[in-house]
């Protein structure tokens, strides 16, 4: 990609086309400020699909279709950006992201692929020196991919031995009080100076200690709050350097806009951010369901705000998660002999009708958490009461993940209803190295992506980035891309494709990235296509994704990601594939 100015020769070389150009009604001889020409442009409108040029004016798009006729709007200060051949589509929605973890993970310390103590005390190390001094580094969740290896298709050993003591984290973290949790959050490990914090010896319940009465830095859950008990909030400088880290991965990967889980304190980030002009993504704010009174109070509804930062959806939570073993089912796990659980929102019975009854009243658009099967049908009766009792708006409901459905049945639901299928297609490549062992057959109907999409159900694809205390889900949408076309993990496995009757196309997979989740969010009239008159946020891949190899999917490349007319990010030259890995 090049830049050129007006009047370069090369604009007297940009091809002619018999392809239609449409053209927001401008001023008479208002010139674009920016054109890009030369690629081969996915516009994500059905009806003219394809273009040659895009120009841009402030942060809006005024002109797509046939590069001589995008040409004509090029003034004495207009730029051209020559493409070279490089593939353009929409700026990529992300439906699901945890981005103050996120920012705190990239910042701070990751363990979800340690499983031994010279890479932890690496990491560690790496972490400390990363945040100031007395910055309390938590968390990390280490282990993770132990017992089920990252990249695997199959079982792996049941059990994790890996039990690190205090001796490999004091060194590396003079300066930082760290506490790290195993991943299932059975055993923490306390530094020197966690400990001092907390006034934990081996008086103390919880607390390990070796045969000379030496803390071990080994903590039982229980001993573990009480050093949570003392670790001071974040202050609003580390919140801003974990967004810094967070928005530079979204930028890389070409992702413009996310729907977010926010927290309150996230939201004054956020804020903040805005404020002093340095987001980069636009942000689709999404609070918890049990929240709705006091927005309701205020007199907020869902959508307000601007175009950077709005209130969206009202998050809440069914059951629990596949990572653990506590989605919800009809039949027990094969491993634990359980069914899984109920969330704190349903209890006591009959809460979480409430909830979304009163929610859909107030104006907000409730968007529920539901992954076993039970809880994924116990979820649609509840949306259809709030339909029953409410009445029929506009209100697009979504089930949050739909991970495993009883059959096609529940598709044909779904789409009768009008319930979005709000789904990660990551966490099927990841999730398959134990979803058989766990629930056997009825993982014929986990992430269902086909069997929805031809029951006229519209998926919305995001990543869940950056995962669970289980697992690891990166940000970048050409994986999850990959993913959905191929159910392989990284490494190609299996052949063909786990349950290849479930893959989708490319169209489907880009579509799920932009035009759905646009409408997902009620922004359709601004963003999710190249459009007139639509925000300018867009994405440059280095190839077409319609023109390679499902197995080169996950190497695309982004070069060049725009929000709001704004260039936010232009790969280095020469650069790599994409890399979203923990430790980066």
């Amino acid at each position: 990609m090049r830049l050129l100015a007006c009047g370069d020769p090369m604009l007297e070389r940009l091809p002619a086309s018999l392809l239609s150009v449409w053209l927001l009604a401008a001023a008479p001889g208002a010139a674009a400020d920016l054109i890009l020409t030369g690629g081969r442009i996915w516009t994500g409108d059905t009806e003219r699909p394809w273009a040659e040029a895009v120009a841009v004016e402030g942060d809006r798009i005024v002109a797509v279709g046939a590069a001589a006729h995008v040409a004509t709007l090029a003034g004495p200060d207009s730029r051209v950006l020559e493409l070279d051949g490089s593939f353009v589509a929409p700026g990529f929605i992300d439906n699901h992201t945890h981005f103050d973890r996120a920012g705190a993970l990239i910042l701070g310390v990751n363990l979800l692929d340690v499983a031994g103590g010279e890479s932890l005390t690496r990491r560690v190390g790496e972490a400390s020196a990363r945040v100031p001094a007395g910055t309390w580094l938590v968390g990390g969740d280490w282990g993770a991919y132990e017992a089920w290896g990252q990249g695997s298709t199959g079982a792996g050993t049941a059990a994790t031995t890996f039990e690190p003591d205090r001796s490999l984290v004091d060194p590396p973290a003079v300066r930082n009080p760290v506490l790290l949790s195993k991943w299932d959050r059975s055993l923490y490990l306390a530094n020197a100076p966690a400990l001092e914090h907390a006034a934990l010896s081996c008086d103390d319940a919880g607390v390990e200690c070796d045969a000379e009465d030496r803390t071990t830095g080994r903590l039982t859950p229980a001993a573990a709050e009480r050093v949570r008990a003392v670790i001071p909030e974040k202050s609003m400088e580390l919140r801003l350097a974990e967004a810094a880290a967070a928005l530079e991965r979204l930028r890389r990967f070409g992702v413009t806009t996310i729907h977010d889980i926010t927290r309150p304190a996230q939201m004054a980030v956020f804020q903040e951010l805005l404020r002093r002009g340095e987001l980069t993504v636009r942000v689709y704010a999404r609070p918890t369901l049990d929240r709705w009174q006091e927005l309701a109070a205020l007199g907020i509804r869902h959508g307000f705000g601007n175009e950077w930062l709005k209130i969206g959806g009202l998050k809440g939570f069914v059951d629990g998660i596949m990572g653990n073993s506590s989605a919800r089912f009809y039949e027990p796990y094969l491993t634990s002999g359980e069914r899984g659980s109920w969330r704190t929102m349903m209890q006591p019975w009959g809460n979480m009708e409430t909830l979304l009854v009163g929610a859909d009243a107030a104006g907000h658009w409730p968007q529920v958490h539901a992954i076993g099967d039970e809880a994924i049908d116990h979820l649609l009766d509840l949306y259809e009461r709030v339909i029953r009792t409410n009445g029929e708006r506009d209100r697009r409901l979504r089930i949050i993940h739909t991970q495993v459905i009883r059959g096609p049945e529940v598709a044909e639901r779904m789409a009768s209803m009008g319930i979005v299928a709000e789904v990660q297609p990551y966490h099927c490549i990841d999730d398959m190295r134990w979803m058989e062992e766990r629930i056997g057959a009825r993982a014929r109907w986990a992430y269902a992506f086909k069997t929805l999409e031809d029951a006229g159900v519209r998926l919305s694809f995001g990543s869940d980035w950056p995962g669970t205390n289980a697992s690891w889900y990166p940000a970048n949408p050409v994986l999850g891309i990959y993913a959905a076309v191929t159910r392989q993990t990284l490494g190609g496995e299996p052949a063909g494709g786990w349950f290849p009757e479930e893959r989708v196309s490319v169209d489907t997979a880009l579509r799920a990235y932009t035009v759905h989740n646009a409408w997902a969010a009620g922004e359709e009239a601004i963003k999710g296509s190249l459009e007139p008159g639509k925000l300018a946020d867009l994405v440059v891949l280095d190839r077409s994704p319609f023109e390679v190899e499902p197995a080169e999917l996950r190497h695309l490349r982004v070069l060049l990601t725009m929000v709001g007319g704004e260039i936010v990010h232009r790969a280095a030259e020469p650069d790599t594939a994409p890399d979203d890995s923990q430790t980066r």
